[in-house]
């Protein structure tokens, strides 16, 4: 047990494990000092995740989105940049889709690709803006990002509006032939809105994989990360890599606004703010320790909170407890060396 606990290289799952259980310990106290029975929360909980078939499938529905904002901010972590604009490439992302899959007929075979490579190519052109302020002027990318959430989410809320038949609150719905939605996983999970978008998103995070851990590509984006002055003494292309960074990065967050327009809903809505999928998807890498693997478990973690949290709601239990849940894993989690050192003191006080 000493070796395993001093061990560094399982710090890798411990220290995410732990931090889930630091966390959920520390939304107990708080149900305690609130009055609530900490076993009838979570008990609420877990109803609403896994209480039916419905409830199920509803939870893959939020855990999607989730899976693909993480890929989206891990890539930029990988490489050493600050993806926090993955709200705003969603918004853009979601709206190409929409709008292809509105004013585009073809076969379903050609279609729904076409609907996906166009949310991934917006989100990606919308994350070059930062990229190449970043490589060429150095302005950095966390300003830039959070001005452009707001720049894309008035300029999708007016797209949405211009697009033909749409209202004031919602495009018509797009073409069956570019839609994800599913009657058969639809029917099997009690007529939830399951949608083939969950395996899009496993083949996301297999690429990701791929790309970071297994190509000379990803090997040079890593490499610019941690130093891009030693980089470009080694001969690559410092200012292309962090372009390419960023854009794969939007892609990734593109896709995740897919998900929602093509997959959950069929239509685009104008919404007064943010829906949180951006940001939350910064939390999911995190605990994920911007691993592919990691970051779908993760997702699935804080997917179950979300949609988990209207059920605690009706078994009297604030649903901001599920909030206040992720806050305090997000929080350990970024504690991760003093848990580390805790694992270590701990490994050596054992006899």
């Amino acid at each position: 047990m000493k070796k395993f606990l001093t061990n560094e290289r399982n710090h890798k799952f411990l220290v995410p494990i732990l931090s889930v259980l630091f966390g959920f310990l520390a939304g107990a106290i708080i149900m305690i000092f609130t009055g609530i029975n900490p076993l009838d929360g979570y008990r609420a909980l877990v109803k609403g995740v896994l209480g039916n078939p419905r409830k199920f499938g509803e939870w893959i529905v939020v855990s999607t989105p989730l899976m693909f904002t993480g890929l989206a901010v891990a890539f930029g972590f990988r490489t050493g940049l600050f993806n926090i604009g993955a709200e705003g490439q969603l918004i853009m992302g979601s709206l190409a889709a929409v709008a292809v899959g509105i004013l585009v007929k073809m076969p379903k075979i050609i279609h729904l690709p076409l609907a996906l490579l166009a949310a991934a190519v917006v989100g990606a052109l919308w994350a070059f803006i930062p990229g190449i302020l970043k490589a060429k002027f150095k302005v950095h990318e966390v300003v830039v990002t959070i001005m452009l959430n707001y720049t894309a989410l008035h300029l999708v809320n007016y797209g949405i509006k211009i697009l033909p038949g749409s209202t004031n609150t919602r495009t018509v719905n797009i073409n069956s032939t570019a839609s994800l939605s599913s009657e058969f996983l639809s029917k099997l999970t009690s007529h939830s809105r399951l949608h083939w978008g969950f395996v899009v998103a496993f083949i996301a995070a297999l690429t990701f994989w791929y790309i970071i851990e297994k190509t000379t590509f990803g090997y040079e984006l890593r490499a610019v990360g941690f130093n891009p002055h030693a980089s470009e003494y080694a001969g690559m292309k410092v200012n292309r890599n962090i372009v390419l960074s960023m854009m794969i990065s939007g892609a990734f967050a593109g896709l995740a606004g897919a998900m929602i327009s093509i997959g959950t809903f069929d239509y685009a809505r104008v919404i007064g703010g943010f829906e949180g999928y951006g940001f939350d998807g910064i939390a999911v890498a995190l605990l994920g320790n911007n691993s592919g693997l990691g970051i779908v478990i993760s997702a699935f973690l804080f997917g179950a909170l979300k949609a988990g949290s209207s059920a605690m709601a009706l078994a009297a239990v604030p649903k901001e407890i599920a909030n206040i849940i992720m806050a305090f894993i997000v929080l350990f989690a970024a504690m991760n060396y003093g848990i580390k050192m805790f694992l270590l003191r701990l490994g050596k006080e054992e006899k």
